[in-house]
């Protein structure tokens, strides 16, 4: 009997511990201390699965050209995701595709500020393209 119960007690220990984050699915966002947009941006990858944990800092360019992006298609903000970058307000569409692919590039960008992209307000006024960023010239991963 005691060994039943025993048993049954190392049946349940599992069930009372929570399950480790998927790696692919942490974020740590960078962005600058008063930007909204990029705040907004964390919560909707919150919203579709990811645990973001956001940064401030007042380095962001610099760490975008460490990164590998030239000034011309930095985003707002930069975001690690399971070893790749992904900077600026790229659907999670593409940055699920990004994940699954695992095409060899360093990360993906949206350029700029888009209306209507994920994170900022207003309409979409025309499909978002987005870039990959590897060793060589930034050449379209997707357009969404």
């Amino acid at each position: 009997m005691l060994r039943l119960i025993a048993l049954l007690g190392l049946l349940l220990v599992p069930l009372g511990h929570p399950q480790a984050a998927d790696p692919a699915k942490t974020a740590t966002l960078h962005k600058n201390p008063q930007c909204g947009c990029c705040e907004g941006y964390a919560d909707y990858l919150r919203q579709n699965g990811y645990a973001v944990t956001v940064k401030p800092t007042h380095d962001l360019a610099t760490m975008s050209r460490e990164a590998g992006m030239t000034d011309d298609f930095q985003g707002c903000h930069l975001t690690f995701i399971d070893g790749y970058v992904v900077s600026g307000h790229v659907p999670v569409t593409t940055v699920n595709r990004l994940l699954s692919e695992r095409p060899r590039i360093k990360g993906v960008t949206l350029p700029g500020m888009p209306m209507g992209s994920p994170g900022m307000n207003g309409q979409k006024t025309a499909p978002f393209t987005i870039y990959e960023i590897g060793d060589g010239a930034p050449k379209v991963y997707a357009v969404e």
